[in-house]
Protein backbone atom coordinates (compact mmCIF):
# COMPACT_ATOMS: atom_id res chain seq x y z
CA UNK A 1 0.00 0.00 0.00
CA UNK A 2 1.09 3.30 -0.92
CA UNK A 3 1.67 5.91 1.79
CA UNK A 4 -0.13 8.69 1.26
CA UNK A 5 -0.41 12.49 3.14
CA UNK A 6 -2.19 15.78 2.75
CA UNK A 7 -0.19 18.63 0.94
CA UNK A 8 -1.18 20.91 3.58
CA UNK A 9 -1.88 19.43 7.33
CA UNK A 10 -5.56 21.42 8.15
CA UNK A 11 -7.21 21.99 4.58
CA UNK A 12 -8.84 18.90 4.48
CA UNK A 13 -10.48 16.48 6.64
CA UNK A 14 -7.83 12.98 6.08
CA UNK A 15 -8.06 9.83 6.05
CA UNK A 16 -11.99 10.25 5.88
CA UNK A 17 -14.83 8.29 3.79
CA UNK A 18 -16.49 11.83 3.28
CA UNK A 19 -13.51 14.35 3.13
CA UNK A 20 -14.42 17.90 4.23
CA UNK A 21 -12.83 21.03 3.45
CA UNK A 22 -11.20 22.51 6.79
CA UNK A 23 -11.24 26.65 7.37
CA UNK A 24 -12.31 28.60 10.71
CA UNK A 25 -14.40 30.68 12.24
CA UNK A 26 -14.37 33.75 14.65
CA UNK A 27 -16.12 33.34 17.82
CA UNK A 28 -16.18 36.91 18.03
CA UNK A 29 -18.05 37.99 14.81
CA UNK A 30 -18.21 34.59 12.92
CA UNK A 31 -16.19 35.18 9.74
CA UNK A 32 -15.31 32.51 8.25
CA UNK A 33 -11.71 31.83 5.99
CA UNK A 34 -10.21 29.20 4.20
CA UNK A 35 -7.80 27.91 4.79
CA UNK A 36 -8.03 28.50 8.59
CA UNK A 37 -6.36 31.76 10.49
CA UNK A 38 -5.52 32.03 13.52
CA UNK A 39 -6.95 35.74 13.91
CA UNK A 40 -9.81 37.25 12.23
CA UNK A 41 -9.62 39.45 9.08
CA UNK A 42 -12.52 40.98 10.18
CA UNK A 43 -12.43 41.59 13.37
CA UNK A 44 -9.02 41.34 14.52
CA UNK A 45 -10.44 38.77 17.41
CA UNK A 46 -8.05 35.37 17.81
CA UNK A 47 -10.40 33.47 19.15
CA UNK A 48 -11.17 31.15 16.37
CA UNK A 49 -12.35 27.70 16.08
CA UNK A 50 -11.05 24.88 12.96
CA UNK A 51 -14.83 24.31 11.56
CA UNK A 52 -15.69 21.89 8.24
CA UNK A 53 -16.89 23.35 5.36
CA UNK A 54 -18.22 21.35 3.55
CA UNK A 55 -17.25 18.91 0.58
CA UNK A 56 -19.92 20.92 -1.78
CA UNK A 57 -20.49 23.74 -3.34
CA UNK A 58 -21.57 26.40 -6.62
CA UNK A 59 -19.39 27.00 -9.26
CA UNK A 60 -18.88 31.09 -9.22
CA UNK A 61 -16.20 31.59 -11.70
CA UNK A 62 -13.56 29.54 -13.35
CA UNK A 63 -10.60 29.52 -16.20
CA UNK A 64 -8.19 27.31 -17.77
CA UNK A 65 -4.46 27.10 -16.49
CA UNK A 66 -3.11 26.26 -20.12
CA UNK A 67 0.69 27.16 -19.07
CA UNK A 68 2.54 25.63 -16.20
CA UNK A 69 2.86 27.89 -13.04
CA UNK A 70 6.39 28.82 -12.22
CA UNK A 71 8.15 28.38 -9.46
CA UNK A 72 7.52 27.31 -6.47
CA UNK A 73 4.87 24.98 -7.93
CA UNK A 74 6.16 21.52 -6.55
CA UNK A 75 4.25 18.96 -8.86
CA UNK A 76 5.90 15.90 -10.64
CA UNK A 77 4.71 17.92 -13.86
CA UNK A 78 7.78 19.18 -16.24
CA UNK A 79 6.93 21.37 -19.44
CA UNK A 80 6.58 18.03 -21.26
CA UNK A 81 3.70 16.23 -19.04
CA UNK A 82 2.06 19.83 -17.80
CA UNK A 83 -2.04 19.20 -18.90
CA UNK A 84 -4.06 22.29 -18.95
CA UNK A 85 -6.83 21.94 -15.63
CA UNK A 86 -9.35 24.29 -14.32
CA UNK A 87 -9.03 26.79 -11.77
CA UNK A 88 -11.97 28.12 -9.86
CA UNK A 89 -13.74 29.67 -7.13
CA UNK A 90 -16.11 27.46 -5.16
CA UNK A 91 -18.89 29.27 -3.13
CA UNK A 92 -19.59 27.01 -0.21
CA UNK A 93 -22.51 26.85 2.30
CA UNK A 94 -22.45 29.98 4.14
CA UNK A 95 -20.98 31.92 1.17
CA UNK A 96 -17.45 31.21 1.66
CA UNK A 97 -15.56 31.22 -1.78
CA UNK A 98 -12.69 28.95 -2.27
CA UNK A 99 -9.92 28.97 -4.71
CA UNK A 100 -9.24 25.97 -6.11
CA UNK A 101 -8.33 23.26 -9.17
CA UNK A 102 -11.00 21.50 -10.63
CA UNK A 103 -10.66 18.04 -12.18
CA UNK A 104 -12.59 19.52 -15.48
CA UNK A 105 -10.19 21.70 -18.09
CA UNK A 106 -12.37 21.95 -20.81
CA UNK A 107 -14.57 24.83 -21.72
CA UNK A 108 -17.97 23.35 -22.63
CA UNK A 109 -17.53 21.29 -19.11
CA UNK A 110 -17.99 24.70 -17.01
CA UNK A 111 -20.63 26.82 -15.95
CA UNK A 112 -20.58 29.20 -13.96
CA UNK A 113 -23.57 28.10 -11.15
CA UNK A 114 -22.82 24.65 -11.36
CA UNK A 115 -22.72 22.02 -8.58
CA UNK A 116 -19.34 20.88 -7.66
CA UNK A 117 -18.37 18.10 -5.42
CA UNK A 118 -14.80 17.95 -3.05
CA UNK A 119 -12.33 15.10 -4.58
CA UNK A 120 -8.98 14.29 -3.04
CA UNK A 121 -6.19 14.02 -5.71
CA UNK A 122 -2.87 12.37 -6.08
CA UNK A 123 -0.66 15.71 -6.63
CA UNK A 124 2.69 14.26 -6.59
CA UNK A 125 5.22 12.16 -4.79
CA UNK A 126 7.63 12.83 -2.22
CA UNK A 127 11.21 11.64 -2.78
CA UNK A 128 10.66 8.75 -0.49
CA UNK A 129 7.55 7.37 -2.64
CA UNK A 130 4.71 8.84 -0.44
CA UNK A 131 1.78 10.31 -2.33
CA UNK A 132 1.09 13.61 -1.77
CA UNK A 133 -2.94 14.44 -2.01
CA UNK A 134 -4.35 18.02 -2.81
CA UNK A 135 -8.08 18.91 -3.01
CA UNK A 136 -10.06 19.92 -6.21
CA UNK A 137 -13.38 20.34 -7.09
CA UNK A 138 -15.48 18.33 -10.23
CA UNK A 139 -18.78 18.59 -11.04
CA UNK A 140 -21.83 17.14 -9.27
CA UNK A 141 -25.13 16.00 -10.22
CA UNK A 142 -26.04 16.35 -6.59
CA UNK A 143 -27.24 20.11 -5.61
CA UNK A 144 -24.61 22.12 -3.70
Amino acid sequence: MTNQRPIREGLFTWPAERPQLLGSRCRACGEMAFPSQNDCRHCCGSDTEIVELGDRGTLWTWTIQSFMPKSPYHSDETPETFRPYGVGYIEMPGGLRVEARLKENKPEELAIGQAMSLSIEPFRRDEDGTEVLAFAFQRSEENA
